[in-house]
C-alpha cells in the first residue's frame, strides 16, 4: 500500500481532480471538430450533434462510425480511431473520480473514492467498488493529464491534416 498523502493534501488532489475533468471536457469538445469532418457538416451542425449526444461514450462511438464508412481513407481513419481508443482509455479514470463520492477513515487512513455505479452480475449486484486516494491515485491523475494534452495535441493535428472545419 502506498503512503496516505496527509490530510490537507486531500485538497490538493480535488485541485488536481477538477484539473483531469477540466482536460477531459476540453478534449472531449474537439470531438466537435472530428463530426464536423467526418460527416461533412459545418461546425455549427457538428455542435449541434454532439450536444444531442448526452454521453461522451455516444459522443466517440459517432466518430468512431463516421470514421469506418468507406469514403475515409485508411491512413485518416486509423488517426481517428487512434484517438478514440486512447481516449476510451483515458475515460475510465475520469470515471472513477467524477462519478464518485469520498470516504473518509476515521484513523487517518487514506481517504477513498467509492465509485457511484451498479453493476449487474448473473445472480448478484457489484457496487461500490473503491480506490485509496494516495499517492499512486495522484500520479495516474498526473500521467492521465500527459496524456489528455497529447491526445488533443493529436486531434488538433488530424483536425487541421484533412482539412475539418475549425
Amino acid at each position: 500500500m502506498n503512503a496516505a498523502p496527509p490530510r490537507q493534501d486531500f485538497d490538493a488532489f480535488l485541485l488536481l481532480a477538477g484539473k483531469l475533468n477540466y482536460a477531459w471536457t476540453n478534449t472531449e469538445s474537439l470531438l466537435i471538430h472530428l463530426i464536423a469532418g467526418l460527416s461533412k457538416v459545418d461546425k455549427e451542425t457538428a455542435t449541434v450533434i454532439f450536444l444531442t449526444l448526452n454521453t461522451g461514450r455516444a459522443r466517440v462511438d459517432l466518430v468512431e462510425r463516421l470514421a469506418k464508412l468507406p469514403r475515409v481513407a485508411a491512413p485518416e481513419r486509423d488517426a481517428v480511431l487512434a484517438c478514440t481508443r486512447d481516449m476510451l482509455k483515458l475515460s475510465g479514470l475520469r470515471n472513477r473520480y467524477n462519478h464518485c463520492i469520498y470516504a473518509f477513515d476515521e484513523d487517518g487512513g487514506n481517504p477513498r473514492s467509492i465509485l457511484m455505479r451498479i453493476a449487474d452480475r448473473k445472480d448478484a449486484l457489484k457496487m461500490g467498488q473503491t480506490t485509496e486516494i494516495d499517492q499512486a491515485a495522484i500520479d495516474d491523475i498526473d500521467a492521465a493529464l500527459g496524456q489528455l494534452a497529447a491526445l488533443n495535441n493529436r486531434i488538433w493535428s488530424i483536425s487541421k491534416a484533412h482539412g475539418y472545419p475549425l
